[in-house]
């Protein structure tokens, strides 16, 4: 019998780039399996998806509830371990919570839940549960921005001033002008995708990096966003300035209609003594400013980088790795704690990541309501 960890999947059928995503990420190490899940709310659509990518159809399931029904009924050694949540957002608490409460272990897309009061239910029952549960921040799984933490965290750059994100995309802009073209994406559908689109997609990753990296909480926040038309009911462009802990400021800034855009996501942590930038559209080069000395480029591979970075490394270095590399080592730490082995705090976002990360996205589209006022970030 296998040894790889029983995965089953909930949604990223089709053409969806998040699903092939995760797929290739956890077979990249060997440790996981995909046995079955949930495709598509389509009968035929689903079984045919599960077809094409060659698993047999016992364990595809024409449901969510159907799933955790059949697999509570196998022997504990066949049935799932973990199950990945891929779905539209509103979707993700009542997933994430069934599967808790069953004692699966979850993999979740962001953002965790579409309210805070949400997240912490969910924490609330992972307690209870004792499971492991990850929430697929997937540009953490970076080497560089992995050696960017470490960096921070050694003092490389001193004392932190200013923090500072920026993540511009440009997709939704054919989109956002024609109304009848608005009522076609859920990301823009309030009841699907939660009370924010620009903030809640790729706002949420700003935000977490920033944190992650720097090693510093964003106490409060204050932001200016922008919905384009009257009637369109979700933010799709923001600035969303920061108070952070140890009385460091900075700023997040993100759009989904910055023309001509792909996905121009950079960080920047500024010290006393460096800083240090990193882009997602070049990962593999972390760049680390100092005054006085000429800029040094740091590349993943090299005995330089930290033990986290080099963990999260699989080529040698010059051979570029991308964002499938990156969710791969999220998953890969994910195994590590499924199976009790040692692990970095670093290696996956948990759901206190989660939580925090839907509470910036009240906190900023209350923070806008109300006159672009600071608002505290919740306590978790």
């Amino acid at each position: 019998m296998s040894s790889k960890i029983k995965l089953g999947i909930l949604g990223g059928g089709g053409d969806s780039l998040i699903g092939v995503l995760h797929r290739v990420a956890s077979s990249m190490y060997d440790t996981y399996e995909v046995i079955g899940g949930v495709f598509n709310p389509n009968w035929e659509e689903n079984i045919g998806f599960a077809n094409k990518i060659g698993l047999p159809i016992n364990r595809i399931y024409r449901d969510f509830d159907t799933l955790i029904e059949k697999e509570l009924q196998l022997p504990e050694s066949e049935r799932m371990q973990v199950v990945s949540i891929l779905t539209p957002n509103f979707l993700h608490f009542s997933m994430a919570k069934k599967l808790l409460e069953s004692g699966f272990h979850v993999i979740c897309e962001k953002p965790m839940t579409t309210t805070f009061e949400e997240a912490v239910i969910l924490k609330e029952t992972l307690q209870k549960a004792k499971t492991v549960f990850a929430v697929t921040y997937t540009y953490t799984g970076y080497p560089m921005i992995r050696q960017m933490r470490e960096m921070i965290k050694s003092g490389a750059i001193g004392t932190i001033q200013k923090v500072d994100a920026q993540y511009y995309q440009g997709w939704i802009n054919p989109i956002i002008h024609d109304s009848e073209k608005r009522s076609t994406t859920w990301r823009l559908n309030p009841e699907k995708s939660g009370i924010s689109c620009c903030v809640g997609d790729i706002g949420t990753h700003a935000f977490e990096m920033l944190e992650f990296v720097s090693g510093l909480k964003v106490e409060s926040v204050l932001a200016d966003l922008n919905y384009l038309y009257s009637d369109n009911q979700m933010d799709i462009d923001g600035t969303i300035l920061l108070r952070c802990s140890h009385n460091v400021k900075g700023v997040i800034c993100v759009s989904q209609i910055a023309t001509g855009e792909e996905n121009s996501f950079v960080v920047k942590v500024y010290g006393d003594k460096a800083g240090l930038k990193w882009e997602q559209e070049n990962p593999n080069y972390l760049y680390l400013m100092e005054d006085g000395k000429p800029l040094q480029v740091l590349k993943p591979g090299h005995a330089y980088n930290s033990e986290l970075s080099l963990d999260g490394t699989k080529l040698p270095p010059g051979h570029p790795e991308g964002i499938f590399d990156a969710m791969g080592n999220i998953y890969k730490g994910v195994a590590k704690a499924i199976n009790k082995e040692s692990y970095n705090s670093g290696e996956f976002p948990t759901m206190i990541d989660g939580i925090r990360g839907v509470s910036f996205i009240e906190k900023a589209v209350a923070s806008h309501k109300n006159g672009n006022v600071w608002v505290p970030i919740d306590e978790v």
